[in-house]
């Protein structure tokens, strides 16, 4: 990766949507230039894909967890991670070291919601032995950027 690519990455992970002509401008190439930069990172798996970042609270999921999860029965991971992948509540799910087996960050409407996602979807019958969750009071940061060096 040279710098040219970083650059490339910095603009898109800051401006997901400027035209080639900007990244051309930026990179001091022509726009199809640029572009074709932009695909090799698609194409080597660099760029995974582009999103719209939304804002929780108005799409009515303003209280955020995150789950610590302790598996009781190692045969039921395959069975947790299914649960896991079908779940919207999820947003992010990490295999940790550490006491805990996963660390999952929960999207939910409120409290109530919240102790039925634990309750319910987590604790009945998949092998789940105990979860331990740390409710979000506020947020000082939080990006999708990657540091790039």
């Amino acid at each position: 990766m040279d710098e040219l690519d970083r650059k490339t990455l910095r603009f898109l992970m800051k401006q997901g949507r400027g035209t080639w002509a900007e990244l051309g401008k930026l990179l001091h190439l022509t726009a199809p230039a640029a572009a074709e930069r932009a695909r090799k990172l698609e194409a080597d798996g660099t760029i995974l894909g582009y999103a719209a970042l939304t804002n929780p609270e108005k799409l009515g999921f303003p209280l955020t967890a995150y789950v610590s999860v302790t598996i009781g029965d190692q045969r039921k991971r395959y069975e947790f991670l299914r649960l896991v992948e079908k779940q919207h509540q999820i947003v992010e799910c990490h295999h940790v070291a550490g006491e805990d087996d996963y660390q999952l960050k929960v999207r939910c409407r409120g409290t109530r919601d919240l102790d039925h996602f634990l309750s319910k979807t987590l604790k009945d019958g998949i092998g789940v032995a105990r979860t331990r969750t740390t409710i979000v009071l506020g947020t000082a940061k939080e990006t999708v950027k990657t540091p790039i060096e």
